[in-house]
């Protein structure tokens, strides 16, 4: 059936209530945004569903949400009462409609006879992820679309580890899903009846006062200097209460909130794009800080699974540090603590992505400590740490990738904002008691380890023929790519979709065991390399630049030939 088929049926369907209809029939006049809404099914990947809110079968909505659920039920039905006593936890974010599709989740498990745990009120995305292994659910879902615009929203799925689904668990659950042809065989309960049934329990302080001693018993100092100046946002987010209340506890006497982003905003008014990421979310917190001399500013995304960090440099303005630089740091504070601790098991372990970048790696070696790689995303990165677990290998000490993702300790299995703000503001504060900012932290790695730079563009390319223009992209590096960069000479070719590392120098193909993702990566003779891969979750394509160099100028220098020859090329796919 073509898009203009499945909006008739939605506009003519029993199944859809008169507010979705309507929202149909403002649209009959519109092909382009009817083709858009209904050219596919949102699609069901690792990352679970992420999109537009809105009618439609591309498009976040309360039937796309049950359709999703109802797949997923189906999923835990088949694998036994057991699994289904269990139940699943669910939690939400701010967002338009999380509650309302948070409350559906709960109600279509229950009318499949499964048990749903469903938080109070918002809560953090990790907070989630530690539920599911606190209560020992089957599963979990959050609610959120993390830090996308106003307009998205999403719904991740976690398996029993408390980490994101893997693409064994995702493809099981999809083809239940595309069974499901017709709306009106997803079963539901009413609310109450679920309650008195015993099948919907409502979650609170029980989870939330648990969850908080476990992070801040990952504390590695004391002797600290609490005084250390803070502006924290959350920008209009989950992260407020949990935040505020692991830092207070844990001492910290100068904690201040930007009051206009401290309460939950699902139209994030003061930032749009509510990325911490983007040094541009920090202008409300900068302004702040100028105001009352802060020495660092921290923020975290809606979901409050990422950590964003400005520190106030010589000539008291604000310097962003990113998810590569906060890695190394955190590393150097992690290691550096438990060495002098005597803590430092010798199976000690990393985790990063295949498209951060070494410099935490070089650290970690220099403490004996091994790094293990994974496909992008903290559903590989926690995937890596549930495989080792099962071997017997408990020594798990700190997860990262670039995009300002962390987390330590085993509770949790997924990024961390709540986590990563305590270590963070423990480390600026243990570094500050010894005449230290992060930046003179950042500066002694660089002379001990090389300078390390790194450049993220990502390109967005929206709709059918955006999407159509990233397949060419892609075609084109795997066959045609630059060689030589000025001196720097190409020594490794790796295709992660193919499985297979090309060594120019052995003139050698080498199979990879890092499993099949659509990720081309060139690493150059020099220590140089970039990697290419399309968004798994965002219209996007990304382009990962990284060099190393015996003094900063010559690795900025080596980053930007890089840029200008890949980007020419990428922009010359039509």
């Amino acid at each position: 059936m073509d898009y203009k088929g499945r909006y008739e049926e939605w506009l003519h369907s029993k199944y859809m209530d008169e507010e979705t209809k309507e929202e149909l029939l403002s649209i009959k006049d519109n092909e382009k945004e009817i083709e858009d809404r209904f050219y596919r099914d949102l699609e069901f990947g690792t990352a679970g569903l992420r999109g537009k809110i809105g009618v439609g079968t591309n498009r976040m909505n309360k039937y796309i949400v049950a359709r999703a659920t109802q797949g997923l039920a189906d999923f835990i039905i088949e694998k036994g009462k057991k699994y289904m006593d269990r139940g699943v936890v669910i939690a939400y974010d701010c967002r338009h409609f999380s509650k309302e599709f948070a409350k559906k989740t709960a109600l279509v498990l229950a009318g499949n006879g499964i048990k749903a745990y469903l938080f109070e009120d918002l809560r953090p995305t990790p907070e989630l992820s530690f539920a599911v292994r606190k209560l020992n659910t089957a599963a979990g879902i959050v609610i959120t679309a993390s830090h996308n615009p106003k307009e998205y929203n999403g719904y991740k799925v976690y398996w029993e580890e408390g980490s994101q689904i893997l693409e064994d668990v995702a493809s099981a659950i999809t083809t239940k899903i595309q069974n499901i042809k017709d709306f009106s065989v997803i079963k539901t309960m009413d609310e109450k009846d679920a309650v008195k049934r015993g099948l919907l329990s409502i979650l609170g302080k029980e989870i939330d006062d648990v969850y908080i001693e476990n992070v801040k018993s990952l504390g590695l100092r004391e002797n600290i200097d609490k005084e250390i100046k803070i502006v924290y946002t959350p920008l209009n987010g989950t992260g407020n209460i949990p935040v505020r209340r692991v830092l207070k506890e844990r001492g910290f006497k100068n904690i201040i909130v930007v009051p206009e982003q401290e309460n939950p905003d699902p139209d994030f008014t003061t930032v749009g794009y509510p990325n911490p990421e983007d040094v541009k979310a920090f202008a409300y917190a900068e302004k702040l800080g100028k105001k009352v001399g802060a020495e660092i500013l921290i923020a975290t995304d809606p979901d409050c699974d990422r950590l964003g960090v400005m520190v106030k440099g010589e000539k008291e303005e604000y310097v962003s540090l990113n998810g590569n630089q906060m890695g190394a740091i955190f590393i150097q504070y992690i290691l550096e603590a438990k060495k002098e601790q005597n803590t430092l098991q010798e199976d000690a372990y990393i985790v990063k992505s295949i498209v951060t970048g070494d410099l935490g790696k070089a650290i970690a070696k220099s403490y004996g400590v091994k790094t293990f790689e994974a496909l992008t995303g903290f559903k590989n990165i926690c995937g890596k740490v549930n495989e080792l677990e099962k071997l017997g290998n408990n020594n798990f000490v700190f997860g990262y990738e670039e995009s300002i993702g962390y987390v330590a300790g085993n509770f949790v299995r997924d990024k961390d904002g709540v986590i990563a703000s305590e270590l963070l503001c423990e480390a600026a504060a243990y570094y500050k008691g010894h005449g230290k900012t992060l930046l003179d932290v950042l500066e002694e790695i660089y002379k001990k380890y090389g300078y390390y730079q790194e450049k993220l563009v990502s390109i967005v390319l929206e709709g059918i023929e955006g999407q159509n223009r990233i397949k060419r992209m892609m075609e084109k590096f795997r066959t045609e790519y630059p060689t030589d960069i000025k001196k720097s000479k190409l020594s490794k070719y790796i295709d992660y979709q193919k499985q297979v590392s090309f060594d120019f120098l052995k003139e050698k193909e080498e199979s990879i065991e890092i499993p099949i993702s659509n990720v081309l990566k060139f690493v150059f003779d020099d220590h140089s390399w970039y990697a290419i891969r399309p968004s798994g979750t965002e219209p996007k394509i990304k382009v990962y630049m990284y060099t190393k160099g015996d003094t900063l100028e010559e690795a900025q220098e080596k980053l930007k030939n890089i840029e200008e020859v890949v980007m020419k090329q990428l922009e010359e796919v039509e």
